[in-house]
């Protein structure tokens, strides 16, 4: 389905399971070839996940359209996890993959376009809250993009990008705790403070989107809360079969090769990406995830992960002098 995005290294599909409050909402809608699909959101009275993805495969397309009839040859997907209210949430889910497309360099200066996204992202958010107060919220957020063999990968905070590498969990983020040391140091220096792992003592997390109605946080000149992402690249090879994209609920209760092992051997039993996700969802529950969910799972390859199987470890034996002659 999706495999004009690099004819070596397809990606068979794309699926995501929203949950809030225990409710699943699978997304079984496929996104056709040259369009872009619209956002799937799912709300909780408190914290607010949203995801949504685009396809794209014209990479000369420079008319503005409609956002949801680009064409690029582009393939990207993003979790976002509101807290305060939604509104944040709402705005990135919309406003983030527009700056990266909107950009005329973006296929020649992915990682400087996306990163600009982000600050271009929160900045429009302010206005929009200068404008109506009632919007006032944050964000935490991971975009994911595909661009030929090419993974980039941006966040901020705590949702996680998970690369399997032949078996192997590939950590494609890192998250953003204030009492990370190259974070607090970051803090400090911006003149904000880390008490009992908040921000200020209010925020558990180092950077977000929005939040701009906190004091002390964010001002014209920056503030100890960034929205500057953090990148990871990674070339893809045929070794690279799927990617988790899932915000912190998942990560609370799995750890990233657990994820990837779990994930893996679902894949092998189904191949069915809308499945993985929705194994990986009910499976959080179960350990007892508190909070809201949101997984995305990638697969790079059209065929089921293969079996792995351990070398066996060679036997050395050794023979007396004894036990020769008596052969």
């Amino acid at each position: 389905m999706l495999s004009r995005i690099n004819p070596s290294f397809p990606v068979s599909s794309l699926f995501s399971i929203n949950t809030s409050k225990s409710l699943l909402q699978p997304n079984t809608h496929r996104p056709p070839p040259s369009s872009l699909t619209t956002p799937v959101t799912t709300n909780a009275s408190s914290f607010t996940n949203h995801h949504c993805y685009f396809l794209t495969d014209n990479p000369k397309a420079s008319t503005p359209m409609a956002f949801d009839i680009f064409i690029f040859n582009f393939f990207g997907g993003q979790v976002f996890d509101g807290h305060g209210r939604k509104h944040a949430a709402d705005f990135a889910c919309y406003h983030l993959p527009r700056f990266i497309v909107e950009d005329q360099n973006f296929l020649e200066e992915i990682e400087r376009v996306v990163a600009s996204a982000f600050l271009q992202t929160d900045a429009a958010f302010t206005e929009a809250c200068a404008l109506d107060s009632a919007l006032s919220s944050g964000a935490t957020a991971l975009a994911a993009l595909v661009l030929g063999r090419m993974l980039v990968v941006a966040n901020v905070k705590d949702c996680r990008a998970v690369l399997c590498h032949r078996g192997k969990a590939i950590e494609m983020s890192r998250d953003h705790k204030p009492n990370c040391n190259r974070e607090r140091k970051r803090i400090e220096a911006l003149g904000g403070s880390v008490y009992d792992g908040y921000l200020n003592g209010q925020l558990n997390m180092a950077r977000a989107l929005g939040d701009w109605h906190i004091e002390g946080m964010k001002d014209a000149s920056g503030g100890p809360l960034s929205a500057e992402p953090e990148l990871m690249t990674a070339d893809l090879t045929k070794e690279d079969e799927f990617l988790i994209i899932g915000c912190d609920g998942l990560w609370d209760v799995f750890r990233s090769q657990n994820a990837v092992d779990f994930a893996r051997q679902r894949l092998q039993e189904h191949n069915d990406p809308t499945m993985c996700s929705k194994d990986l969802v009910d499976e959080a529950l179960k350990r007892k995830s508190e909070d809201n969910l949101t997984v995305v799972v990638v697969c790079f390859q059209s065929n089921p992960p293969l079996n792995l199987v351990a070398p066996r470890a060679r036997v050395r034996r050794t023979f007396s002098v004894e036990g020769l002659r008596e052969l």
